[in-house]
């Protein structure tokens, strides 16, 4: 027997998403489409890596508090933006 999934609801860039109770920050970004979290100074999208906050390639800012896509929990109502050329 399967039990109903409980969602919730973010913005992500603008947008908004629903996403598993329970998800990361960055389990959000993929579930948008697109996992990149930020852009390099030279351009190149970077995503979340090493899964445990070591690499910090998972910057976002969250409700106006750069946080680790990897180590943050999704929260209903959460503001989620990508940071571009860091």
């Amino acid at each position: 027997m399967s039990q109903k999934q409980n969602l919730l609801t973010l913005t992500l860039d603008g947008e908004s998403l629903c996403v598993p109770e329970g998800s990361s920050v960055a389990a959000a970004l993929s579930l948008s489409g697109r996992d990149s979290c930020r852009i390099s100074v030279n351009g190149q999208p970077r995503t979340p890596f090493c899964g445990m906050g070591i690499c910090q390639e998972c910057r976002v800012t969250v409700n106006g508090v750069r946080r680790l896509a990897c180590q943050t929990l999704c929260q209903p109502g959460m503001h989620i933006e990508r940071t571009e050329n860091e």
